[in-house]
C-alpha cells in the first residue's frame, strides 16, 4: 500500500482502489493477461500522485487534504470480501477482506492508533468493499483496545442494483454478467465473506445479497456517506445498455430513466448521500470532483457537513445543522440533467459535448419529451442547456 503520513492530523483516510472483478478460471486468466496490474503487485510504481480527495492541495481537497493518506491497490479481484489463499484446486488466492485486516495492523503501529477518524474510502469495486468492511474494520480496532477511533465509511459508485438486464445475457464474462449471478459465482470462487449481520437477514447461499448496497446499508453499525451518480456507466454495462454510435432506442431511453428512478428510491432512507443525475462512474479521487453540485452544495461540503453533523450528534443528538445539507440527490429525471455534470465525450470521436447534443446523441426526442411535460419544444430545449 501507499502512505502520506500527516504528522499534525489524527484523521486517516484509507482508499480501496476499484477495477470490476473476476470470477472464474477462465475470467480470471483473462483478466490477468490484459490487467495484470489488478492482480499483482509487480509492477506497481514506487509511489503515486493522489488526487481529489486524496490530494495534499487544499485547492483540490479542500477538507481532507490534511489526513493520513492510504492507497490500497486492488489486486484480489474479489471485490475485497475474500479470504481464501493459493490451493491446489485454485490457481490464484483471493485475499481482499485479509488485506484490509493486515494494513490495519500494519498502520496501528505508524500512528493509527492515535487517530480520532478513520475513513475507509473506496470508489466502484472499491465503494462495495468499503460497504462489505467497514464494520469489520471497526471491530478489529475495538479488539485492538483502539475504541477511541471513529471509523466511519464513504462508498463512491459501489451501490449496484440487483435489477433486470435491458437484454438478458448468459454469463459468459465480468461485463456480459447479470451482477447478481456473477456475484453468486464469485463468492464461491473466492471464499467471499460477508458482515455477519446482513448474513442472518438471508437464507445459507444467499450471501450475494450482501454486495448490494441497499440490502447491506441497513444492518451497518458504523456511518457510511453514499455516492452515487444515478446513472452509473458500470450498471448499465452490466445491465447490457450500450450507447455507442447508433441513437438510443426508445425502450433503451425508457430503461435508463427507470434505472434512475429505482436508484434515487433506494437511496432515499440513505442519511448521508450524494447522487447527481449524471452518466458517470467514479468521482471522488478525480480531480474535478469539486465541481460537481447537488442543488446548489459540492461533494466536499457535503463531506464536510456530514462530518460536522456526526461530531455534533455525538455530543447531543441535535437536528440535522441548517444551512449543511448531507442528503443530496437529484429530481430531474434523464442523464445530465444537472449543469454541473462531468463533460460528455463521444466515445468514438473524443469530441465534447454539449447536453442538448449528448442528448440528441441517446435518441432523445425532444418534441414528445416537450409534450409529455406539458412545455412548448423551444422552452424544454431552453431549460435543458441552462441546466434547470
Amino acid at each position: 500500500y501507499y502512505l502520506k503520513e500527516s504528522k499534525g492530523s489524527r484523521r486517516w483516510l484509507l482508499f480501496l482502489e476499484g477495477g470490476w472483478y473476476c470470477f472464474n478460471r477462465e475470467n480470471c486468466d483473462s483478466r490477468y493477461d490484459t490487467m495484470r496490474r489488478l492482480m499483482s503487485s509487480r509492477e506497481w510504481p514506487a509511489t503515486r500522485v493522489g488526487t481529489g480527495i486524496l490530494s495534499s492541495q487544499p485547492e483540490e481537497n479542500p477538507h481532507w487534504w490534511n489526513a493520513n493518506m492510504v492507497f490500497i491497490p486492488y489486486c484480489s479481484s474479489d471485490v475485497w470480501s475474500g479470504a481464501s489463499s493459493k490451493s491446489e484446486k485454485n490457481e490464484y488466492a483471493f485475499m481482499g477482506a485479509l488485506i484490509i485486516q493486515e494494513v490495519i495492523k500494519e498502520l496501528v503501529g505508524k500512528g493509527l492508533s492515535t487517530a480520532k477518524v478513520l475513513l475507509l474510502a473506496g470508489s466502484s469495486a472499491g465503494g462495495t468493499g468499503v460497504l462489505l468492511n467497514v464494520d469489520r474494520v471497526a471491530e478489529q480496532l475495538e479488539e485492538m483496545g483502539y475504541q477511541g477511533i471513529q471509523v466511519r465509511g464513504l462508498a463512491d459508485s459501489g451501490w449496484f442494483l440487483d435489477n433486470k438486464q435491458y437484454r438478458r445475457t448468459d454469463c459468459i464474462d465480468t461485463i456480459t454478467c447479470a451482477p447478481t449471478e456473477a456475484i453468486r459465482r464469485g463468492i464461491r470462487y473466492w471464499n467471499g465473506i460477508v458482515p455477519e449481520r446482513c448474513k442472518l437477514q438471508f437464507k445459507e447461499g444467499e450471501e450475494w445479497n450482501c454486495f448490494f448496497g441497499y440490502k447491506i446499508y441497513p444492518t451497518l453499525r458504523c456511518p457510511v456517506f453514499v455516492v452515487q451518480w444515478l446513472f452509473d456507466e458500470a450498471q448499465l454495462t452490466v445491465d447490457n445498455v450500450h450507447l455507442t454510435g447508433q441513437p438510443v432506442q426508445e425502450g433503451q431511453w425508457l430503461y435508463i430513466q427507470n434505472l434512475g428512478r429505482e436508484l434515487r428510491n433506494t437511496l432515499k432512507d440513505v442519511t448521508a448521500s450524494f447522487a447527481p443525475a449524471c452518466l458517470s462512474h467514479e468521482i471522488i479521487t478525480r480531480n474535478h470532483w469539486t465541481d460537481i453540485q447537488v442543488k446548489g452544495t459540492s461533494l466536499p461540503r457535503a463531506l464536510h457537513c456530514w462530518d460536522r453533523s456526526l461530531h455534533e450528534n455525538n455530543k447531543n443528538g441535535k437536528a440535522p445543522l441548517k444551512g449543511c445539507p448531507i442528503h443530496l440527490i437529484d429530481s430531474c429525471p434523464w442523464p445530465h440533467c444537472n449543469p454541473s455534470c462531468p463533460t460528455i465525450r463521444d466515445q468514438f470521436t473524443g469530441q465534447e459535448m454539449n447536453v442538448i447534443q449528448f442528448l440528441m446523441h441517446m435518441g432523445f426526442d425532444v418534441q414528445k419529451m416537450a409534450q409529455q411535460q406539458g412545455l412548448e419544444p423551444s422552452k424544454l430545449l431552453g431549460m435543458l442547456s441552462s441546466g434547470n
